[in-house]
């Protein structure tokens, strides 16, 4: 399956135009062979997949390439989906699955990863002159917060990305990564430690 086999998200239908389905009944739609059903799917998770993945990543691209292959999945793997879960959890779980494992064959290779470096010696982007002071920090603070992400464990990345970024549901989250309620709470405080403790140096380094 191509790209270019899917189908076109410039037409939707008269009637999903009409009526607001929720994404269990699209998927089901879907299943039953109505592939604008598909479109409107993937206009709702596009989006939303690539901020999740790109926390993994800290690469645009290759969060694109992970969502692009969650979305063939959707389309070849449609019949997988049962109405027992929210569709949510479904989809989230196979961008999950799929950025994991990207990881890990990353892992296997023999250059180094951006998560394995530390903040010191990367290279800057050159500030846009057309940006205001407050656009500059913006952008700096949130360079800062995807590199401290970045130096994660990718359990803890995963549930924090989920709950702060996706605004998802505690109950979601452990759904999605199959664990106790508890741990997905204490691996999501341990996250947020983490990442104030990386924070706070990276400041302190700035002031100096």
């Amino acid at each position: 399956m191509t790209e270019s086999s899917f189908p076109s998200s410039t037409k939707l239908s008269k009637e999903m135009a009409d009526k607001i389905y929720s994404d269990e009944e699209l998927i089901s739609r879907f299943q039953e062979g109505d592939e604008y059903s598909y479109v409107e799917l993937v206009n709702r998770y596009q989006d939303r997949l690539i901020n999740f993945t790109y926390r993994f990543f800290g690469d645009r691209e290759d969060a694109e390439d992970v969502v692009q292959d969650t979305l063939m999945k959707l389309y070849t793997h449609k019949h997988y989906y049962r109405n027992i879960a929210k569709f949510s959890t479904w989809i989230y779980t196979i961008a999950s699955n799929l950025s994991k494992t990207e990881l890990r064959k990353r892992k296997r290779r023999p250059h180094k990863l951006i998560s394995q470096m530390g903040l010191e010696g990367q290279n800057w982007d050159v500030p846009d002159e057309d940006k205001t002071n407050e656009e500059i920090e913006i952008q700096f603070n949130e360079t800062q917060i995807q590199r401290a992400m970045l130096t994660l464990p990718l359990h803890f990345r995963t549930a924090v990305i989920l709950r702060d970024i996706q605004e998802l549901s505690y109950e979601e989250i452990s759904n999605i990564l199959n664990v106790p309620l508890g741990t997905v709470k204490s691996r999501i405080n341990r996250a947020r430690l983490q990442l104030q403790e990386e924070l706070k140096h990276v400041n302190e380094t700035r002031r100096t």
